[in-house]
């Protein structure tokens, strides 16, 4: 029999399943991966086996609980001064991907172009290719990982239809300032230019500074689908949680494809995800602090190895350059961080379509134990 040919020849197996079977494999840390090592709020886990021995075990609907859209659209005021109907502008679904690949699918025709910034999450270009559009990388500025906006400009074309931007951003933790947005609104003003905000670690900000979401910039807003993780801020990426807040128009089209990829979330888990929101609106402002304090950590206690590193202003993942340690490419030398020195990292080449061949940086995950900590910093001490 004669098999098509792939649609993604590029794709294979994601780098971190491939890092995170390594690490198995050689019984090493695992900082790869981006997953807590510890559970979530021990409500939202009572309040799931409440509903299910409740009964709540049918479909729930298609566009989410009606209690959770409101938490969400709560928050949203609450933290950004946006006003969201939670009937028409917000979308649950299952875990940010599914709402990144929704919104794309939902827009991107044959032949337009969507534009991203490397170093950029994994799941944006075959999204975009598996829809016929073309994926234009825009790469930011190093060491800082800020957008450079002359070649953004410079990539814009009349088949511009969305760009993706990413913030806090992963792999970096560098956020979006107010001016940038402004920019960003300067530069697409006359143009029918869509956004899509991944904006999955929002609420993991350190050092007092806040999240430019682009749903606290009005005229952004209004031309953005803006996507968030539950996985992410409740420790929960095991459950696929995500959802969506877009103006009415563009939601009524991510809700068309929605529908026909995973028709609707868990019930069980969206009730108790809105029973823990309702009862605990302080918790995104605790969150920073949580992760802050890993951050510091894991940054202690790798002061004194070779790597060379700038706190992370946000995410749970630390950079860290490791030139003076090994002249391997980022791809070899995480292997052999791996395999030898029983640490896993995830190489930031991966993230680029055209990797500078100076790039000597590893993204380390700090979303761990005290106790897995510290025995990463002692092994990576040893190098």
């Amino acid at each position: 029999m004669h098999y098509p040919e792939t649609k993604l020849p590029k794709v294979g197996t994601t780098i971190f399943s491939v890092m995170s079977q390594l690490a198995a494999e050689h019984k090493a840390v695992n900082l790869s991966q981006g997953f807590p090592d510890f559970d979530g709020p021990e409500m939202i886990r009572e309040r799931v086996t409440h509903y299910m021995q409740s009964g709540a075990n049918q479909y729930a609907p298609f566009v989410g609980v009606p209690p959770l859209r409101q938490a969400i659209a709560d928050k949203v005021a609450r933290l950004y001064g946006a006003q969201v109907n939670a009937d028409t502008d917000v979308t649950v679904t299952s875990g940010a991907s599914e709402a990144i690949y929704a919104a794309i699918s939902a827009t991107v025709r044959q032949g337009d172009e969507v534009i991203v910034f490397d170093p950029c999450y994994d799941c944006y270009e075959p999204a975009i290719e598996l829809n016929g559009g073309i994926c234009r990388h825009v790469a930011l500025d190093l060491p800082e990982f800020r957008i450079n906006w002359q070649a953004l400009e410079d990539a814009i074309t009349p088949r511009t239809r969305m760009i993706i931007v990413n913030a806090p951003h992963n792999p970096s933790g560098v956020s979006l300032t107010r001016e940038e947005l402004d920019k960003l609104a300067t530069l697409i003003r006359d143009t029918h230019i869509l956004l899509l905000g991944d904006e999955v670690y929002e609420h993991i900000v350190f050092d007092g500074q806040p999240h430019n979401s682009l749903l606290t910039h009005e005229e952004l807003a209004k031309r953005s689908f803006v996507i968030s993780s539950f996985g992410k801020t409740y420790h929960i990426t095991g459950w696929k949680i995500g959802y969506c807040v877009a103006p009415k128009e563009l939601s009524a089209e991510l809700r068309k494809v929605h529908q026909y990829i995973a028709f609707c979330t868990p019930t069980p888990m969206q009730l108790a995800i809105a029973d823990y929101m309702n009862a605990h609106p302080e918790y995104e402002n605790e969150l920073p602090a949580f992760y802050q304090e890993k951050r510091d950590i894991f940054c202690r206690e790798i002061q004194n190895s070779r790597f060379d590193f700038s706190p992370s202003q946000g995410t749970y993942f630390q950079l860290a350059d490791y030139s003076q340690i090994s002249d391997l490419d980022d791809v070899s030398f995480a292997r052999w961080l791996t395999t030898e020195a029983g640490v896993a990292a995830i190489p930031v080449s991966v993230f680029c379509e055209k990797p500078s061949a100076e790039m000597k940086l590893v993204r380390f995950c700090f979303a761990k134990n005290e106790d897995t900590l510290k025995q990463a910093g002692e092994l990576l001490c040893r190098l």
